[in-house]
């Protein structure tokens, strides 16, 4: 396979995982460290230690935690706001250790570039749509809505690694999609606050 090619589909694996890591943090590291850990992606210099005993361990306890604690109220405002920071450093993460032809400050310096920022866009653009999900229904449609998350997290990885290019084109069209659904739903909340009111 042609060597620009290879670089190519490494870079769109890169960005869709970090699109992914932009709704859970450390799903995507944890799917990529197992995976490589037997074989299955293989990880730039210097970026191995993702696939060890103790990497595993800590990125599926922090999956498991950012799993079920987003699944509350408050606590998932408080998931958000950590993840403004911790989200665009695993995506930057996850972008330099697939980029296996670059070295690593070349990787790391890409991915602060394109997969931080990719991982910032999707974070900010979930967490507005978190927010008018809770007050549109008090807070009770933020589990139902968590969930949905989750399982758009799995699906974007496991694309992200199979086919990366299908992945990179979900990513811009759920980036898209979120921006049109959040300029349709913010009028209606703003019509609906007085009369929810005018009824107290």
């Amino acid at each position: 396979m042609d060597d620009t090619l290879v670089f190519s589909l490494h870079a769109l694996m890169g960005l869709s995982l970090a699109a992914c890591a932009g709704l859970r943090a450390f799903m995507p590291l944890f799917v990529v460290g197992l995976m490589a850990r037997f074989g299955e992606v293989p990880l730039g210099a210097d970026f191995g230690w993702i696939g060890s005993d103790t990497a595993l361990v800590v990125f599926g306890m922090a999956t498991l935690i950012e799993l079920i604690g987003d699944k509350f109220p408050l606590v998932d405002h408080a998931l958000d706001a950590v993840g403004t920071v911790i989200k665009p450093v695993a995506a930057t993460l996850i972008f330099a250790s697939v980029m296996i032809d670059l070295s690593p400050l070349q990787a790391t310096v890409l991915g602060i570039v394109s997969a931080g920022s990719t991982a910032t866009i999707m974070h900010l653009k979930k967490a507005s749509l978190r927010l008018l999900a809770s007050t549109g229904t008090f807070g009770m449609a933020n589990p139902v809505v968590s969930t949905l998350e989750d399982v758009a997290c799995g699906a974007g990885i496991a694309l992200s690694l199979l086919a990366p290019v299908l992945a990179m084109a979900a990513v811009i069209t759920t980036l898209l999609f979120g921006f049109w659904l959040v300029r349709r739903i913010r009028p209606a909340l703003k019509f609906m606050a007085p009369r929810a009111k005018a009824t107290v």
